[in-house]
């Protein structure tokens, strides 16, 4: 970790620890430090640059949510270019709806969720970074379905020319991380997996997976054994046939005390032209990132977790289709 502060004592510790300075201790100043002021934040719902952005940013979500939590579960991480290092960290949220704000009205509902962040940090800063948040889990445990959510949304922020545009490829701001992972054994035998699956071989899951898998996936679903897993990636594949299927990120690893893991990010890019998990085809193009974590057992892989955002996805379609 060259030209990080000594307090930390390994990267994981880094990037658990500043979330919580962040978020809970709120330390929202020092993001004037952790985070870059040219770094792009992209999440599916939007692309953010600098650390200004992001403070407004957070902020705003501590308002809505003042009691919110951000439990590190992993961070799977590898070595990047130019000494830095890139992380892939997952956390378990918890918040309750108690002032408005993006939103809506205060519900006093209580949430939980996950994230997943591929972060790159340098010399005690974050850089560069891909976020994903449940979006999904979030709007239904506040009482609205996703793709209602995301109209409600597009008329709140002005109506389709006026609000906040979903993340997409060709409007991407360059940052300075430029590697794919590293060529541990675990990401390889990950990405094999996924690719397979999205090439249509269903076979892989009863070959690669635990019988006992346990399957994290977006809505806050909990899904068992290889019923489960078939179902949610048979789910998204089937709305998105012909779309184009990319690995991004690659990291696997073996630690000490720790299941060997692997980190994907990866993306579908094509029409929403079959019947699926996003319902009757509209034939519009949509722009998915999704990142995921594995972890392998005796019997194969034992526990996955993956997301994508289901409001940005929705978001998408209804700004092309005009159902507003």
């Amino acid at each position: 970790m060259k030209n990080f502060n000594p307090k930390w004592k390994d990267f994981p510790d880094f990037i658990i620890g500043i979330t919580k300075e962040i978020w809970e201790d709120r330390g929202i100043a020092t993001l004037d430090h952790y985070y870059d002021e040219k770094m792009p934040v992209r999440s599916p719902a939007s692309i953010v640059v600098g650390n200004r952005n992001v403070v407004a940013a957070t902020m705003a979500t501590l308002a809505e949510f003042p009691d919110r939590t951000l439990y590190g579960e992993d961070v799977i991480w590898c070595q990047g270019n130019d000494d830095g290092l890139l992380s892939s960290h997952r956390l378990r949220s918890t918040a309750t709806h108690l002032r408005p704000g993006i939103y809506g009205q205060p519900t006093g509902k209580k949430l939980v969720y996950r994230i997943l962040a591929d972060c790159f940090a340098q010399a005690d800063r974050i850089t560069d970074e891909w976020l994903i948040r449940d979006q999904g889990a979030i709007v239904r445990q506040l009482g609205w379905d996703p793709k209602d959510f995301a109209r409600d949304l597009i008329a709140r922020e002005g109506g389709p020319d006026n609000c906040v545009q979903p993340y997409q490829p060709e409007n991407d701001v360059r940052g300075p991380y430029t590697g794919k992972g590293n060529d541990n054994e675990w990401g390889a035998k990950y990405a094999d997996i996924l690719a397979r699956i999205m090439g249509a071989d269903f076979t892989v899951i009863p070959a690669e997976y635990d019988r006992a898998v346990i399957g994290e996936y977006p809505g806050g679903v909990s899904m068992d054994s290889f019923a489960g897993v078939d179902e949610f990636w048979l789910g998204l594949r089937a709305s998105f046939p012909h779309a184009e299927f990319a690995i991004h990120h690659v990291i696997g690893r073996d630690d000490p005390m720790m299941p060997p893991r692997a980190a994907i990010r990866w993306s579908l890019d094509g029409k929403h032209d079959g019947w699926g998990a996003f319902g009757t085809p509209t034939g519009k193009r949509v722009h998915i990132m999704g990142i995921s974590h594995a972890e392998f057992g005796p019997w194969g892989l034992r526990r996955e977790y993956a997301l994508y955002d289901e409001v940005a996805i929705w978001k998408q379609i209804l700004l092309q289709t005009g159902d507003l």
